[in-house]
């Protein structure tokens, strides 16, 4: 799969440094904070899919939130064509900024009003940002459902949700997702609460749509199959921070970070798209406060991965944050190789 991200063009999107806690705790509870993202950073550009990988908690529907403008960072910003976003809109998103980042849900049906009819879902967005008069809106929201593959059209546009299939109802919101012509799509699991006869459909149809439309995606799930078969690169989460990113084909071929490798392994068949995930994160109580969060879990874990929280490292194509990897020029990369053997020897 050719990847957009070799271009010279400047990124569409670009995050730096995203940063966000949460105070967690009850009425009686003593409130503790949760760190949901650690400087996160990455670009997608015009034409390219990007996939947040990572169980629950990793902090993938965070950065979403944060794109949507629906939670605002602590730190970090968030440039579209290289306007800071957070600077120029400091409350809300706009209705032009709307009208350039799109989401689609994880569940097609709560995201859609059961008592309208896909006329009236389609035609409120292409209304509200002016890509359709009161005359021709109904004909664009038809030629809205044949992009997304909904025939006969003329006939769908009157239905409502619940006289439509899970995979139906995701076509429509894609469609409408589509009506303001976005730049960005961010995609929320949108296969999970599909059956899997229908998921590699919904697939085919995002794939078709980010080379014709040469559409950014940003595609948030926990499974590296369906990441593989949709995304040019792969971003890979664990408590907050990027452990390990590169080409999506590499990444699911040769996984080089220990836990990006336990995703691949509880998966009980990587070939098949959307197959279930067991839980693969460990007890908050077991987290080390100054080395690797992913140390207690590890198979691999070094006396210094219990000390030193490890910096990226280069692997190939990838960034790595992992101490099984010399530092980038060397370094501290004979210690860390010490380490292991010393470990090793144990």
């Amino acid at each position: 799969m050719s990847s957009a991200h070799e271009s010279r063009e400047t990124p569409l999107l670009k995050v730096e440094g995203l940063s966000k806690t949460f105070l967690s705790g009850g009425l009686f509870a003593r409130p503790q904070t949760v760190v949901a993202l650690r400087d996160v950073s990455f670009t997608v550009d015009r034409g390219e899919a990007v996939a947040l990988v990572g169980e629950s908690g990793s902090g993938k529907s965070t950065v979403a939130r944060i794109l949507l403008r629906l939670e605002r960072p602590d730190e970090g910003r968030i440039l579209l064509d290289a306007e800071d976003i957070l600077a120029t809109e400091p409350l809300r998103a706009s209705l032009p900024y709307r009208g350039r980042v799109q989401m689609v849900f994880q569940d097609p049906f709560g995201s859609l009003n059961r008592t309208h009819d896909v006329n009236h879902h389609l035609a409120r967005p292409l209304l509200r940002h002016k890509r359709a008069t009161s005359k021709d809106v109904r004909e664009k929201a038809i030629d809205l459902l044949h992009v997304v593959g909904l025939e006969p059209a003329e006939e769908f546009i009157w239905r409502r949700p619940y006289e439509l299939s899970g995979g139906q109802r995701q076509r429509v919101a894609i469609a409408r997702a589509l009506a303001v012509d976005p730049d960005l799509l961010i995609a929320d699991e949108p296969t999970s609460m599909l059956d899997v006869s229908i998921r590699m459909n919904i697939l085919t149809l995002l794939a078709r749509l980010k080379e014709e439309r040469r559409l950014a995606m940003l595609l948030i799930t926990h499974d590296l199959a369906s990441a593989r078969y949709l995304a040019d690169r792969v971003l890979v989460l664990f408590r907050g921070r990027i452990v390990e990113a590169g080409p999506a084909d590499e990444i699911v071929a040769s996984p080089a970070h220990p836990y990006t490798q336990a995703l691949l392994e509880s998966i009980a068949d990587v070939g098949k798209l959307g197959a279930e995930s067991r839980d693969v994160e460990p007890d908050p109580d077991e987290l080390s406060s100054d080395g690797c969060p992913f140390a207690p879990r590890c198979p691999e874990a070094m006396d210094v991965c219990w000390k030193v929280d490890p910096s990226y490292r280069t692997v190939d194509s990838r960034r790595v944050r992992c101490h099984l990897y010399p530092e980038d020029g060397g370094g501290a990369g004979e210690a860390e190789t010490g380490a292991r053997t010393q470990a090793a020897g144990q």
